[in-house]
């Protein structure tokens, strides 16, 4: 599957190349693990993915947290490496503005697993309430847009059937990401109608 301050220091993971000549993700680090592991940081992550760029303050007031709060956590997760300061947005050299980090991140596999399992388990879960939450929204919409009382896409229930191999199957999902990555890095931040999208992907094959 792919996305505390006392931890000890890690070096960072880097990427590896698949089989089929693209990127993996790296494996996330223990420190990672533990950052994504607290609930206010999962919504902090949340939020950053949405608004691209944050200060504390601007987090604090959007999560109802206190500002030192929030403060505390964004520094756990800058300091695991899955956040960092954007100083081109900063308004002088005392604001501090964050953004994701870039990369992509694995929880884990045969070749190099999961560090930590039980807190590979507790990021799993909440990988899977986050995403129980954008098909709740998504059903709430669709009903809006396929009766036609709502005329603006903001969301798909798409599914699709196909026989591959493991191989190309994994192949298949790498091209969906750099599609995706493709998109967003030719997307202009200033076009108008501009909004923040959740893509989940979910896929299984009839052994599951």
């Amino acid at each position: 599957m792919t996305v505390d301050q006392d931890a000890p220091e890690e070096s960072e993971p880097t990427p590896r190349m698949s089989s089929t000549g693209h990127a993996e993700a790296a494996t996330m680090s223990t420190a990672m693990l533990k950052a994504m592991a607290h609930p206010l940081r999962q919504r902090i992550l949340q939020l950053l993915r949405q608004r691209r760029h944050l200060r504390a303050a601007d987090a604090a007031a959007e999560l109802a947290e206190p500002a030192n709060k929030v403060s505390f956590h964004l520094r756990v997760l800058a300091d695991a490496g899955l956040i960092e300061e954007a100083p081109e947005k900063a308004r002088d050299g005392r604001d501090r503005v964050w953004k994701v980090s870039e990369g992509s991140w694995s929880l884990g596999n045969a070749e190099h697993p999961v560090p930590d399992e039980a807190l590979g388990d507790a990021v799993i879960q909440a990988l899977v309430a986050e995403h129980y939450d954008l098909v709740r929204r998504v059903a709430a919409w669709a009903p809006e847009y396929t009766t036609g009382r709502e005329t603006h896409v903001h969301g798909t229930f798409t599914r699709s059937s196909t026989h591959l191999t493991e191989a190309e199957f994994v192949e298949l999902m790498a091209v969906i990401q750099k599609a995706i990555s493709d998109a967003e890095d030719a997307h202009d931040e200033n076009a108008p109608g501009t909004r923040a999208f959740d893509i989940d992907i979910i896929a299984a094959d009839d052994t599951l």
